[in-house]
């Protein structure tokens, strides 16, 4: 019952106090001490249940005598856990999951006698019917979006692409890492984690990129250790990648909203461990979290600093070759890993263009003449992606749009934007945009 009950506890936890799943994740599964397994099926369930939340209340409904809104809401997250296993995940046996769910009842719905009575009927009843209940037609529940929402994605990246999105949403991300070319080579990685036991493929368009599976904790794994890789999205790496960061000692770069560090890893690999790379971030956790990263993978050329993105620091003015900034956003790229993003309300996110805004005017001083500003988010809503940079350009004819070099997988980039659709690259949706500052 272990992973169920943990999974059941994170559940909870993001309904009563707003708590993101991921921390959440993290923090229930070490205070139960879980095993690799373990940890892997309570992940899975809880992400499992929030991405189709709204689609499990349909099923629900079918399955019950009075409405899903007067069940309590400990119960409904018991009965959401097991009809996901049941109509999900195929290699749990379906009496596994009704059993454990009527256990879990019985130990946190005490209060209601007729709770796990109710769990065992209304669970069995769906092994009965299992592939016989209707199915939505609506996307928005399909797919457990808001309404709100999907018009609102509609808009940005149109009907065709839509749906694949949404599903593509829901999918179960790859866990991609990529190689620290400093330390090892792509090659020696992978016999190392196979060796681990970790199943390892190459990334079919990301040189020096990874996609692991069976790979448990992957801080307890000696390549890890060693410092040999860091998790990270392609689609992050892409970032890095567009910006076309020269070469030499005295190649100055700027990683202005830099945590968790990922970007700035990359480029101070891409630089060969040369030059100078300032990572700086508002919060003082934040940075020590880049700090022990860097220390990790052994990047003498990061120096961290807590800086606000939204304020000078005039000895960076006209200093950098390249200043990457990855700006805070809505976060619509990365529901498939943040799957409570969906929920948030849109109207509250309305105001995030002006400060946006106002990072990349600040960074876009500390440019030198021919430099280049890389500008990221990981959103698909037009107001904070093209609309930021078009305002940008009004008023600061200093700039331009520059075409960036990218795989062979993406089509040939000529208007120096780049937009990246859940569902069709396999990565995170992103935005970049590359500027080139008039010499």
């Amino acid at each position: 019952m272990a992973a169920r009950e943990t999974a059941l506890t994170v559940l909870i936890a993001c309904r009563r106090q707003g708590a993101w799943s991921n921390g959440a994740l993290k923090d229930y599964i070490a205070r139960d001490r879980l095993d690799p397994r373990e940890a892997a099926l309570a992940a899975r369930l809880a992400y499992g249940v929030l991405q189709n939340r709204t689609l499990l209340d349909y099923l629900l409904q079918q399955l019950l005598t009075g409405q899903v809104r007067n069940l309590h809401p400990m119960v409904r997250d018991i009965l959401h856990l097991g009809l996901y296993q049941i109509y999900e995940l195929d290699r749990i046996p379906a009496s596994a999951a009704v059993n454990e769910s009527v256990g879990l009842t019985k130990k946190y719905c005490r209060w209601q006698r007729s709770a796990p009575g109710l769990v065992n009927a209304v669970l069995r009843s769906a092994v009965r019917t299992k592939g016989t209940l209707e199915l939505p037609d609506c996307l928005s529940i399909r797919y457990s979006t808001p309404q709100v929402l999907i018009d609102l994605l509609e808009d940005y990246v149109g009907q065709q692409r839509l749906e694949p999105m949404l599903a593509a949403n829901n999918d179960t991300p790859n866990t991609v890492v990529q190689v620290n070319t400093l330390r090892t080579t792509t090659q020696a990685l992978t016999r190392s984690l196979e060796e681990q036991g970790v199943t390892v493929l190459a990334h079919p368009w990301m040189p020096d990129c990874l996609v692991l599976d069976n790979t448990g904790n992957l801080e307890q794994l000696q390549s890890y250790q060693d410092g040999w890789f860091y998790v990270q999205d392609p689609a992050a790496r892409l970032c890095v990648m567009a910006a076309g960061i020269p070469q030499g000692e005295d190649v100055r770069l700027l990683d202005c909203c830099a945590a968790p560090g990922g970007k700035t890893f990359a480029a101070a690999i891409a630089m060969g461990g040369r030059g100078k790379i300032r990572a700086a971030d508002i919060h003082r956790h934040k940075t020590i979290l880049i700090q022990n990263g860097a220390d990790r993978l052994g990047l003498t050329n990061v120096l961290v600093r807590e800086q606000d993105a939204t304020e000078n620091h005039p000895t960076w003015f006209g200093k950098m070759d390249v200043v990457l900034a990855d700006v805070p956003c809505s976060g619509y790229g990365i529901i498939r890993k943040k799957p409570d993003i969906r929920f948030k309300n849109p109207v509250d996110m309305a105001r995030m263009p002006e400060l946006q805004l106002k990072i990349l005017d600040k960074q876009a001083d500390y440019v030198k003449p021919g430099g280049i500003l890389l500008y990221s988010t990981c959103t698909l809503v037009r107001r904070e992606n093209e609309g930021v940079i078009q305002a940008f350009l009004k008023h600061r004819p200093d700039f331009y749009l520059a075409p960036m070099e990218l795989p062979a997988v993406f089509p040939a980039n000529t208007t120096g934007m780049q937009l990246l659709v859940p569902g069709e690259y396999d990565t995170d949706g992103f935005f970049i945009a590359r500027l080139r500052r008039k010499s």
